[in-house]
């Protein structure tokens, strides 16, 4: 038997809190800070089916979408299943388009997989392609 004490696993308060970390510092964005809680085996799909595999990538497109972005975060909501936790974070977005015009209450919520402490899964939906339309006066 070893002497060595063992490591607590984490905790689903853990998993709240990792993914609010990884939150705060991509909303800088500073996808460097952001990297630090992802696992190198990070699967990150984003609207429209868009495949990313580091926070970098991420905010080059919103550096494309939008001028700048910022979440209003309301809550994040966890649960344990198969080794794994999984965190929802809801909440609106704000900022303003590429051509300087104000926005907010635009809906999200992002899924994260956390295993390990690393977050190793996060999915993105958010209202920005409807409110696009909307700008721009085509109806569905």
């Amino acid at each position: 038997m070893s002497d060595a004490p063992s490591t607590p696993s984490p905790t689903l308060d853990d998993a709240v809190r990792i993914v609010e970390a990884y939150l705060d510092a991509s909303m800088i964005p500073d996808p460097v800070a952001a990297a630090r809680f992802i696992s190198s085996d990070l699967v990150f799909t984003f609207t429209g089916g868009r495949r990313f595999d580091h926070p970098r990538d991420a905010a080059a497109f919103n550096a494309k979408r939008y001028q700048w972005v910022k979440k209003k975060r309301e809550r994040s909501d966890a649960s344990q299943s198969q080794g794994e936790m999984i965190v929802y974070n809801i909440g609106t977005l704000y900022g303003a388009w590429p051509d300087g015009t104000p926005f907010e209450g635009n809906r999200y919520v992002d899924r994260f997989v956390i295993r390990d402490g690393l977050i190793v899964k996060m999915d993105v939906w958010n209202d920005s392609a409807e409110r696009l339309l909307t700008r721009h006066d085509i109806d569905a």
